[in-house]
């Protein structure tokens, strides 16, 4: 067995695809000895590429644009997709079958202070016809700093990645509303980053084998038996909970079968980064992203 390095971004049941090429047996059937690890708050994973401490790692386009913004020329390029929408959820203290986005007009939201969960968020609150500015944002920190601020009970609602949110409904602390994805459309969101030198290697090869595997899995496998794989890296979930948020990504259409990051993808994330004021220039397809490296 090679040992393949792997690190996220963010570690959440969004992050399935990837998270499956572990817990499903992918990477192993491969020759691939997977070790993982999450990159420390405030720190992007694509250091780990840097210093050599992994091999691919979970990111996003808009790391691609930030080097570019500066003049810089990115050291990574994206070449798989992992999510092709955004996968936060609104959640609310009440159950609410009539809610719209209206309602956040003038209501306290624990968020997300910056980066692409607030630039995500900010263009669909604009594509619901909503101004973002007469929303009272909480920003406490991360992701699980956020999830104990609401369970505190600041705020009237919430903006997470599941199983977060399943697992406020399952506690009955909160009810989920509404999903941002649906507003934006599919986008290129989240993504898989190497560099150029070892995505012509043999072990990028057969790490591509492996995904596609995982993703075609990811949509022809019930969730209740995926939840039931990823559980131990899940210990403080109820595996129902995972499960429930595991087949609200599918419903969601997150995970498509194909891995490349398409054109369309990539140009709706410019659109949302131009409106965000995010990029100083529409950078071209080919300066982040490539093709993923042929299995063969």
């Amino acid at each position: 067995m090679e040992k393949i390095k792997i690190q996220f971004t963010l570690f959440s049941a969004f992050y399935s695809p990837l998270i499956s090429t572990m817990s499903g047996g992918f990477l192993k059937a491969e020759g691939l000895d997977p070790e993982w690890s999450v990159a420390p708050p405030g720190v992007s994973a694509l250091v780990a590429l840097k210093d050599g401490s992994a091999h691919v790692v979970q990111s996003a386009l808009s790391q691609g644009f930030t080097s570019l913004n500066k003049g810089e020329t990115p050291g990574a390029v994206h070449f798989a997709q992992v999510n092709e929408m955004d996968g936060f959820f609104i959640t609310g203290r009440k159950a609410d079958p009539a809610f719209t986005w209206k309602k956040l007009e003038g209501a306290e939201v624990v968020m997300f202070e910056g980066g692409q969960p607030l630039a995500m968020f900010k263009y669909a609150c604009h594509k619901a016809g909503i101004d973002f500015a007469k929303i009272k944002p909480i920003c406490p920190g991360g992701a699980a700093v956020i999830d104990k601020a609401f369970r505190d009970g600041r705020g009237q609602y919430a903006q997470q990645q599941g199983p977060f949110p399943q697992q406020l409904q399952a506690d009955g602390i909160g009810h989920i509303v509404a999903q941002v994805g649906p507003l934006i459309g599919p986008c290129g969101f989240s993504s898989l980053a190497a560099t150029r030198n070892w995505l012509k290697t043999d072990m990028a090869k057969a790490f591509i084998r492996a995904y596609r595997k995982t993703r075609a899995y990811m949509n022809a496998t019930p969730a209740a038996d995926i939840a039931r794989a990823e559980k131990p890296y899940f210990p403080d979930i109820d595996e129902k909970v995972l499960a429930d948020c595991i087949a609200s990504y599918q419903k969601l259409g997150c995970w498509t079968p194909h891995v490349e990051i398409t054109q369309a993808a990539y140009e709706k994330t410019l659109d949302i980064y131009e409106y965000n004021s995010l990029l100083k220039e529409r950078w071209r397809y080919e300066q982040v992203c490539s093709a993923p490296p042929t299995a063969d």
